[in-house]
């Protein structure tokens, strides 16, 4: 069975949420970290989101995060490699009750993997009418199919893709 689908209203404490396990992340993984940024939905003030820490780390290098993922494990993070996306370190975190908390996305820097994210995510705050209309769209998903993220996932996804196109271009003309 899929995880229940839970989208709640924009938590003023998730900022807060992804800089403590920032700081925990960039310490564990020293020189073979890099520049870590708060993604997802979490990330955009005022739209509703799962209550799951979206995070991106930029690495100069791959491998170096390969050798180092054991830090990463010590602190709770499970490594799943590339997950399905070629280029990217994917890890996650459950909390002591199995909730899942974070995702943790690592790409080399300046991947279009990376410049994608990061535009969508800026694109969101900027167009708040946009923002609106994701979050409409992520609570009638949810209401719709509370028992299944998959649907979920899918019914999001060509919104996603949409925007994430005029993301970008949007990002190329700032």
């Amino acid at each position: 069975m899929s995880p229940a689908v839970q989208v709640l209203s924009y938590q003023a404490s998730w900022p807060a949420a992804f800089e403590a396990e920032a700081s925990r992340v960039t310490q564990a993984l020293g020189d073979a970290g890099g520049a870590l940024h708060h993604i997802g939905s979490t990330s955009v003030p005022g739209l509703a989101a799962k209550p799951i820490i979206d995070m991106l780390l930029e690495v100069p290098d791959l491998a170096a995060l390969d050798r180092r993922s054991d830090a990463l494990l010590a602190l709770g993070w499970e490594a799943k490699g590339e997950f399905g996306l070629p280029g990217r370190r994917y890890f996650r975190k459950t909390d002591a009750r199995g909730q899942r908390t974070h995702h943790l996305h690592a790409f080399e820097a300046g991947s279009a993997e990376a410049r994608r994210h990061l535009a969508f995510r800026d694109y969101l705050i900027a167009h708040p009418d946009v923002r609106a209309a994701y979050g409409t769209l992520k609570r009638a998903l949810a209401a719709a199919h509370p028992e299944d993220m998959a649907a979920y996932m899918d019914g999001k996804d060509p919104f996603i893709k949409d925007h994430e196109a005029r993301a970008l271009r949007w990002a190329s003309q700032r």
